[in-house]
């Protein structure tokens, strides 16, 4: 986990700057987020949870430049966002990938749009397929896959596009209870492999504290960052970890937070 001095030193790479958002719903003005700041720092794997409808999927497609804040920016290494952009990688909960293409199709979809070199996709796809353990099933089709194979292939693509960023919401959200924690140990092993940023939002206290080095909860209607949570845990875990007393302090800890 970044220390402090370490934080002071370097810049952030994600910036949430006074970001609102409102939505005119039936001639009335509803304010969904309210004035958000936030700060990732390079190597950093933040989560935001939050109550439903605590506006969590709408920041999220904000940071990503699918959805235009009403006010505020976001900036990407001091860099203002437009829109969408190859320095954000996303990866939803359904898993968004394209049927009538080979898993390793799937993977090369975002570089083919870059119009990269045959030989360097291939060459991607490769490392990325072996880095999701899914080497032996790039040309099977997504409906040959299960569920936590199909989000691998998803993480895989939003890799493969070497984005600054990995933007992921509630990407385990649809999963039952055994896998999920295999994909959480998964994310976590990756995360150990890749040191990319990551932005990750659920309502699973347990994934984020699992997962992170910070929590931020959400407060709702509007939405607003209410507290940050430091995860003091050490940076390699395994799933033992969610038995220690240092872990259920911190899950009291952002229960209690979520529940004011």
């Amino acid at each position: 986990m970044p220390d402090v001095a370490a934080k002071s030193a370097a810049l952030p790479k994600l910036e949430v700057c006074q970001v609102s958002k409102s939505y005119r719903v039936q001639g009335k003005l509803l304010q969904v987020l309210d004035e958000i700041n936030l700060e990732i720092f390079p190597r950093e794997f933040v989560c935001l949870v939050g109550a439903s409808g605590c506006g969590k999927s709408t920041l999220l497609n904000i940071v990503a430049g699918l959805v235009p804040p009403s006010s505020g920016e976001v900036r990407v290494d001091g860099q203002v966002v437009p829109g969408p952009g190859a320095d954000r990688g996303m990866v939803f909960q359904s898993y968004t990938l394209y049927p009538w293409l080979t898993v390793a199709q799937n993977v090369a979809f975002g570089l083919q749009l870059q119009n990269m070199p045959k030989a360097q996709q291939q060459e991607r796809v490769a490392y990325y397929l072996h880095t999701v353990g899914l080497t032996q099933f790039a040309g099977a089709y997504p409906k040959q896959l299960s569920g936590g194979m199909k989000q691998r292939v998803a993480i895989a693509r939003a890799l493969a596009t070497k984005p600054e960023v990995l933007l992921m919401d509630e990407p385990f959200g649809a999963l039952d209870a055994q896998t999920k924690e295999q994909m959480q140990q998964f994310l976590q092993d990756l995360w150990q492999q890749t040191h990319i940023t990551v932005l990750m939002i659920t309502h699973d206290v347990e994934e984020a504290i699992y997962l992170s080095q910070r929590v931020h909860v959400m407060s709702s209607r509007p939405g607003r960052l209410k507290q940050e949570v430091p995860i003091d845990l050490p940076e390699q875990r395994d799933l033992d970890l969610k038995l220690s007393p240092e872990f259920l302090s911190l899950k009291r800890e952002i229960l209690h937070s979520l529940r004011e």
